[in-house]
């Protein structure tokens, strides 16, 4: 065991020696190993949306694949020709691989596996035959693709009719899959659709040279499915120098001009057949970035040794982590691994090991574009024990805003719960109209499509404050039984000026006066949500029945963005949420209830000693208390 694998016992290399090892394939797929001439067009009309996913099989550790995950992975298996040459044929590395594909597909989520062809060196019958028995590991446990490439036909292109390859590895092949969609009439192309992250892709897989006719049927499915994000495969579409600088092929080149650069939904071009490994990245018609890629480790020991490239789609970070490595040396004792298989375990140089930087909803928009989400009724959102409810739209205020004008003092707030929890708009001091103002600006998941922009400051004469009128019963509320309370906030990008410790909400009032002994002073109020100089929320709270001060800390929070706070206490104890995840600097010492003082609830500021000061600074969004803990998918926005 490698240092890093004691360090890390989850480690790719740890899974895969611990997983299950299946016995090696027999006979060839039933049905799959006849001649098939390929003879339709698109295999269903069902829609692209329809989830592919359903019917996957779990992994051998048990999970199964997840198309709602945000991370998958998409593999990509090229050029196998050397372990498929006449009596010189060893599957055992490509066996392994998909071995992994099947044992890791739960855990690490795999989406789809697309070979770039070249399958075999020499396309005769009995190399076809012998890739297509091989393919039974992988075969109905995880969906693929596999393309021709110039070893595995005669010559021609597409329109070349029937072959040992077209046989094995035709659309006969692909009908019991779920991602099968169909494939051109002369059956060399085919193209596929897989639900991950919560939408469809499309995979189209040529042939390594395509006719017009084959080129004409590609764009046809691509005007089919108009919102579809594509990755094109195929064998042939560029080359690279010895630093992995890539460049179009001729055929490449062909592939660009008649298919690629005029479809933006092509955003990742994969292809094989030369060496070495290279990429680059073309503008598109629409003025898009699409990432074109060679990946190919024939003339790697042992033929490349199975070696599998993953792409590992992350759309909640915005990036495609790319990884090479060979399961076939990775599952071998690393004392006993010789040295060229150490060597070429695992391939890390710039062209083998990368991550794309790629903004999904940016990328996809000029054909799918994000359709926000409409703005909901209050009565929507007021779940069992609803307290308060704000919220600045129309619906939620008595004088209504336009946006960037600021928000008169006096200004009313309703509280839309029914509760007569209304809140009355205030300046700290001598601050100007500046101080708030009206803003359209919102948390895509928001219930209304409005909030209000605070420019406050360290100043204690500077900000804006929303507060219960006197004798509200919010102020008096002990919530003994629990709380949620929550809001949307977004602090400015660039972050300017110092707000250590602004407060966003509180109640007014000294914890002293409530009797508490504990806390850093008994001036500070008695339930405060705050923003440390690092950017730490601060929630702390004087409990009604504890003489105690629990203090919940989040992470350094972003900038330029909005997030959602929740913070929830069931009676016993109080946990924050930012964005529907639990932080980690959640007390465990006992809570219940929260000790106000009939004094009011503000929105904007915190108190010290009942005095006003470090005034808010950015924007707050809907906000709601709840007298219960609600779970996390009763938040005003849901998280899974």
């Amino acid at each position: 065991m490698t240092a890093a694998e004691r360090q890390n016992p989850l480690h790719r290399r740890s899974l895969l020696r611990a997983a299950a090892v299946l016995p090696a394939a027999g006979a060839a797929v039933a049905g799959l190993g006849a001649p098939a001439r390929a003879a339709s067009t698109e295999a269903s009309a069902a829609s692209a949306e329809v989830s592919s996913a359903a019917a996957s099989s779990a992994g051998a550790n048990g999970r199964r694949f997840d198309p709602a995950s945000p991370r998958f992975v998409l593999a990509v298996l090229p050029d196998t020709q050397y372990l498929f040459d006449a009596d010189s044929t060893d599957p055992a590395p490509l066996r392994e691989a998909f071995r992994h594909l099947v044992a890791e597909r739960g855990e690490a989520n795999i989406a789809f596996m697309t070979h770039l062809g070249d399958v075999t060196e020499h396309g005769t019958e009995d190399e076809i035959e012998r890739a297509a028995d091989t393919f039974r590991t992988l075969h109905g446990k995880v969906p693929y693709s596999v393309l021709a490439g110039n070893h595995d036909i005669a010559s021609g292109d597409d329109q070349r009719g029937d072959s040992a390859y077209l046989a094995a590895f035709g659309p006969a092949r692909y009908k019991a899959m779920p991602t099968y969609r169909g494939a051109s009439p002369d059956g060399y192309n085919t193209y596929h659709v897989l639900t991950a992250a919560d939408r469809s892709w499309l995979v189209l897989a040529l042939d390594w040279r395509t006719s017009d006719k084959g080129l004409a049927w590609a764009r046809g499915v691509l005007d089919a499915h108009p919102t579809l994000p594509a990755v094109l495969t195929t064998h042939d579409i560029a080359w690279a120098d010895d630093d992995g600088a890539a460049q179009l092929s001729d055929n490449g080149k062909r592939l660009w001009e008649g298919l690629i650069r005029g479809n933006d939904q092509i955003f990742l071009a994969l292809g094989g057949h030369y060496w070495p490994p290279g990429r680059t990245v073309l503008r598109n018609d629409a003025g898009n970035d699409v990432h074109v890629h060679i990946t190919n480790y024939q003339d790697r020991y042992y033929g490349g040794a199975g070696m599998i490239r993953t792409y590992g789609f992350d759309l909640a970070r915005g990036v495609i982590d790319v990884e090479t490595f060979s399961p076939w040396l990775l599952s071998r004792d690393p004392a006993k691994r010789s040295a060229l298989e150490a060597e070429t375990v695992e391939l890390t140089g710039p062209a083998d090991r990368f991550v794309l930087d790629i903004d999904f909803d940016a990328r996809f928009r000029g054909f799918a574009p994000v359709v926000p989400p409409k703005p909901r009724p209050a009565s929507a959102v007021m779940p069992r024990g609803t307290v308060a409810y704000w919220r600045f739209d129309a619906a939620g205020t008595s004088a209504g805003g336009t946006a960037g004008r600021p928000v008169a003092d006096g200004a009313v707030v309703r509280d839309l719960s029914g509760n007569g929890n209304h809140l009355t708009v205030g300046r700290l001091a001598s601050s100007g109209p500046g101080a708030l103002t009206w803003s359209a600006d919102h948390h895509p998941g928001q219930p209304a499509h409005a909030s209000l922009r605070f420019d406050g400051g360290k100043d204690p004469d500077r900000g804006a404050i929303l507060t219960t009128a006197a004798r509200a019963a919010l102020n008096s509320e002990k919530f003994t039984r629990g709380y949620t309370i929550e809001t949307f906030v977004r602090l400015p990008d660039p972050f300017e000026g110092d707000h250590s410790w602004m407060g966003l909400l509180s109640w007014e009032g000294r914890n002293g006066d409530a009797g508490k002994t504990t806390g850093w002073s008994p001036l500070e109020p008695t339930c405060s949500l705050n923003l440390s100089p690092e950017r730490f929320l601060q929630f702390v709270v004087y409990p009604q029945r504890q003489d105690a001060d629990p203090t919940s800390w989040s992470h350094a929070v972003p900038v330029g963005r909005w997030m959602h706070i929740a913070l929830v206490n069931d009676g016993h104890r109080t946990v924050m949420y930012v964005d529907g995840s639990k932080i980690a600097r959640n007390p465990a010492q006992p809570s219940t209830g929260i000790a106000t003082l009939g004094k009011p609830f503000v929105l904007g500021a915190t108190q010290f000693d009942e005095r006003f000061s470090h005034g808010f600074y950015g924007w707050i969004g809907d906000t709601r208390i709840v007298n219960r803990a609600l779970p996390v998918r009763e938040f005003l926005t849901p998280f899974a």
